[in-house]
């Protein structure tokens, strides 16, 4: 195609896409804003045989089209569609499956490594925003391409936005960058000029560090140059040509290069463009003006995340030891209403969740109580600190686990449903589930009363509008909701209220359950288990966690270590698969995770059909 069909080509596909994401929902602002590079990037390479690796992968809608995707695209993150994030199920163009930021760079030179130990002669190119810049990981990777020397090309998509605006020193160094668009061609201008100077055999030693002090002093390097990277641009990420003139360039040459890309979120579509951080994760709307369809809010009462968070707020109006901090996520967290209430007391590190959580021992250690809201999904990421700095040295950190559980249309790359596992079995740490908008205030209390670390799990939905227990929140203690004694129904958090929903329908069938919310996956209330494990014909722990390791698997040691008969103990959680992209009510169905999942298990150990 002539460079006018690839800029009309390119109008085609962002209006697709904005098609298809007003009806589906999606990642919005982000795909818009790479379609003119995506483009550039297939037109340069054949990515058939060379390598393109996306850094988190929520940006490759472009790709998908592109790559054989475009009818799949149309029920995209819906079941039996396109997922939302690059998967290799779906397509060889995919090379591995994304979601999370900083690997782009390590994995992509693996594969550069990989090639070079091969001698194919086929090219690597990674492409990572400037949010995921700033992660361990990415600078991890960088220092050691520049080290090896591998061939391999990164392009840096600078739009001056992780998920909310980029924040940290690197930031402000790309923003001088891009305040000096002739920056790549007078470095190349002078480093010409300066390297004709004559230099005799015998000058040689003597000039060579005149010289490269002279070139510093008219252009200096940055960052990237010392770390062994051969840098160009800023470029207009938007300018079909431009872009193209820069690839072919940079496919002639070796090792590792960078081109620094400038794009602007929701470039196309005026809405996501005025608001990209509104138009980041967009829920379906009317494309027309951009309004945004409302969800019915089935339970009427909000969801679990402002709950959180209004207590928080709540909390901290008495408390000035009170702080709060986020990995680039203050919108999705709800910390951004922490913020703009308490701005001395909240911190966005950016991209960073281990720092997240070595800050928070650091505050803590000086005498503050911080709060810190990230996604299950990505607290992993901060597992060592989760240790080091908090389980190991006691400190009374608090972690709001938001996203715990399945997640709906955001795929396995985002469930968050592992937390339970990696957190119980470290030591001091109390980890638990409201079930509740009471519960979850009474957590969130003690939690900031107490002397070690804490974790709060909520999923991503609506909390129930009703309490279920006028009983307060007590360390170590289960809630009993109702009494029965056909068998007991031992519920956590979110699957509170579909395990007494579950209950009332058996109660029409004369099935009398006995269900508590057991408030608690650490510790497991061991003398209700007691009780229960005396009273009733079995027992059934409901999760919205996968089944190894989880709050059912804390009841079996539980029982285990107090005698209790754990025969009668019977478990119901997410199976060990990954669970694709669908509606989360789906994806709960689907595990029996619903009511009627409930009921339908309720009934087999009751030995009813």
């Amino acid at each position: 195609m002539a460079p006018a069909e690839l800029v009309r080509l390119a109008r085609e596909i962002r209006t697709l896409i904005t098609d298809t994401v007003s009806e589906t929902g999606g990642h919005l602002a982000s795909n818009l804003g790479v379609v003119d590079l995506t483009l550039a990037l297939h037109r340069a390479f054949d990515f058939s045989r060379d390598h393109l690796v996306w850094d988190v992968g929520h940006q490759c809608y472009a790709h998908k089209i592109l790559t054989g995707r475009r009818e799949a695209f149309k029920r995209l993150r819906r079941s039996g569609g396109a997922s939302g994030f690059p998967s290799p199920d779906e397509s060889p163009y995919d090379l591995f499956r994304t979601g999370h930021a900083g690997a782009s760079i390590s994995t992509a030179l693996g594969l550069a490594l990989a090639e070079r130990a091969a001698a194919s002669g086929v090219r690597t190119v990674a492409v990572i925003g400037d949010g995921s810049l700033a992660s361990g990981l990415a600078l991890e990777g960088l220092n050691h391409a520049g080290d090896v020397g591998a061939d391999l090309l990164v392009i840096l998509n600078d739009n001056q936005m992780a998920i909310s605006p980029t924040v940290g020193a690197l930031a402000r160094h790309l923003t001088r960058m891009r305040a000096t668009p002739a920056y790549g061609h007078l470095k190349q201008d002078v480093h010409e000029v300066l390297d004709r100077l004559p230099m005799g055999d015998s000058l040689a030693k003597a000039l060579h560090t005149l010289k490269e002090s002279l070139k510093e002093a008219v252009v200096p390097e940055h960052m990237f140059e010392r770390l062994g990277f051969r840098c160009f641009g800023p470029v207009d990420g938007h300018d079909i040509e431009v872009l193209l003139e820069a690839l072919e360039e940079l496919k002639s040459l070796g090792g590792p290069r960078l081109l620094h890309v400038h794009t602007n979120k929701g470039q196309g579509f005026a809405p996501a463009a005025a608001k990209p951080e509104a138009w980041h994760s967009a829920k379906p709307f009317t494309e027309c003006n951009g309004q945004v369809l409302a969800e019915p809010d089935a339970l009427g009462s909000g969801d679990w995340t402002q709950a959180a968070v209004d207590e928080l707020v709540r909390l901290a109006e008495a408390d000035p030891r009170i702080v709060a901090i986020t990995a680039a996520m203050p919108e999705g967290t709800g910390l951004l209403r922490f913020a703009h209430r308490f701005p001395n007391r909240f911190f966005d590190v950016g991209i960073c969740e281990q720092h997240a959580v070595a800050l928070a021992a650091g505050l803590a250690k000086g005498g503050l109580r911080p709060v810190v809201g990230i996604y299950s999904t990505f607290l992993q990421r901060a597992y060592d600190q989760l240790f080091h700095e908090l389980s190991l040295q006691g400190l009374p950190v608090v972690i709001l686990v938001d996203r715990a559980g399945l997640v709906g249309a955001d795929g396995p790359t985002h469930h968050g449903l592992y937390d339970i596992a990696y957190l119980r079995h470290l030591p001091g740490f109390t980890l638990a589930a409201p079930g509740d908008r009471a519960e979850m205030a009474g957590m969130l209390k003690l939690a900031l009363e107490a002397s070690g670390p804490w974790a709060i799990r909520y999923p991503r939905d609506q909390v129930p509008a009703a309490s279920f227990s006028a009983e307060p929140v007590t360390p170590e203690r289960a809630a009993v909701l109702r009494q029965g004694q056909d068998g007991a129904i031992l519920a956590l958090g979110s699957t509170v209220a579909p395990a007494l929903e579950a209950a009332a329908r058996l109660d029409a069938e004369g099935v009398r359950m006995t269900v508590a919310s057991a408030r608690f996956a650490k510790p497991v209330d061991a003398g209700l288990l007691a009780r229960l494990a005396q009273a009733q014909p079995w027992i059934l722990t409901v999760e919205d966690h996968t089944l190894p390791g989880g709050f059912g698997s804390a009841v079996l040691e539980a029982a285990a270590a107090g005698g209790a008969d754990s025969r009668k103990i019977h478990r119901l959680a997410v199976p060990e698969e990954f669970v694709e992209q669908d509606s989360r009510a789906a994806q709960l169905a689907a595990a029996g995770l619903d009511a009627q999942g409930i009921v339908a298990r309720a009934r087999a150990l009751c030995g009813k059909t």
